[in-house]
């Protein structure tokens, strides 16, 4: 028993040890990258060489070794004629030859403040520097919105693409909702899986007071502002009747201001109908054409790769140490909370 309670002490010095020259580690790294550049990148995978890497191996696998050779033999052939059809002599060579479409897939991961829009935006201005009326922009798009003025801004973003004249889908597998919807709405097409959530066109405001409870300690708050609704209501002061009718006068104006926005962007939508802040699944939000489509994004694109060229898009910066020691401590502590959950069901049903 001695040497285990020894034991135990001796690894909670060491881990402590750890700790302190990550997190010395950390400030000096921080420190180094300070004043330097950190700009982000475009990286771009075309899609159709994935897709085909993953028939290869299956057929690689499922093929007897003559079917194998002769579908080799074959791509190659039609690999060889599609680079001919291509190909023109330099003093013929000129910019009017054909090509096939293009798909820009771009991805979008919404938390409350939107913050994928700025990975967004850099995203965009690059497509639109090559992408043409008969191309086509993909945007897989999962948000459960979050605030009005951050998605107002990636919805604007989206919309640079109609102003080009290029032809947006919006593609929603899991959730687009509030915000998220306001984003999918400026597509020329949204589809969605089938339990996709989509809806919830509402606006929502919450905040706790703690002013009885100040009020019981004897603890003083005083605000001073001058406009008579610069502040309707607080967390910490007495909140007046007046001071809730103003707040609640503007969400009613905001929810007005989505609705039309809305109904602006797809005026198929019965807008008093579905502004009730309600959320449907993909094939009621069908029934209600707040969606165009019942299908997957995996399903959209790969029925798209015989016939166009797909390039997914992506903005990436380096992250910096603080922030992959970050990473690295959240990703643990995901681990254990999910064991610990585990356990906890596994004791209850047991």
């Amino acid at each position: 028993m001695e040497f285990i309670s020894e034991y135990g002490l001796f690894l909670a010095k060491a881990i402590t040890v750890l700790v302190v020259v990550a997190v010395v580690l950390a400030l000096i790294a921080s420190n180094k990258q300070k004043g330097n550049s950190n700009e982000g990148h475009i990286e771009v995978t075309k899609l159709n060489e994935k897709f085909e890497q993953f028939t290869d191996t299956i057929k690689g696998e499922v093929l007897d070794s003559a079917a194998r050779k002769l579908e080799l033999k074959l791509k190659k052939k039609n690999s060889k004629a599609e680079k001919k059809r291509h190909k023109k002599p330099p003093e013929k060579a000129d910019h009017t030859l054909k090509r096939r479409k293009r798909i820009y897939v771009l991805n979008f991961d919404g938390d409350i403040k939107a913050s994928a829009g700025d990975s967004l935006r850099e995203e965009i201005t690059a497509v639109l520097g090559v992408a043409e009326s008969k191309d086509e922009v993909v945007v897989r798009l999962e948000s459960g919105g979050g605030m009005v003025h951050s998605y107002g801004l990636a919805a604007s973003q989206l919309m640079r693409f109609k102003e080009r004249g290029i032809p947006l889908t919006v593609s929603v597998d899991k959730v687009a909702a509030s915000g998220g919807y306001m984003m999918a709405c400026v597509a020329d097409k949204i589809i969605a899986a089938p339990f996709a959530i989509l809806g919830s066109i509402g606006v929502v405001a919450q905040l706790p007071n703690f002013h009885r409870l100040l009020k019981k300690n004897d603890i003083d708050f005083e605000m001073f502002t001058a406009g008579e609704y610069k502040r309707t209501v607080t967390m910490f002061g007495e909140n007046t009747d007046k001071g809730r009718e103003k707040f609640t006068d503007d969400i009613e104006k905001t929810h007005v201001l989505f609705k039309e926005f809305v109904s602006e962007h797809r005026p198929v939508v019965a807008i008093e109908q579905v502004a009730t802040g309600e959320v449907w699944y993909g094939r009621r939000a069908l029934d209600i054409q707040l969606i165009d489509e019942i299908v997957t994004s995996d399903s959209y694109l790969y029925s798209q790769h015989p016939d166009a060229d797909i390039f997914e898009v992506e903005y990436a910066q380096k992250k910096t140490l603080p922030e992959k020691l970050g990473l690295a401590a959240e990703a643990s502590f995901d681990k254990l909370t999910l064991r610990w959950l585990s356990r906890l069901q596994s004791t209850r049903w047991f």
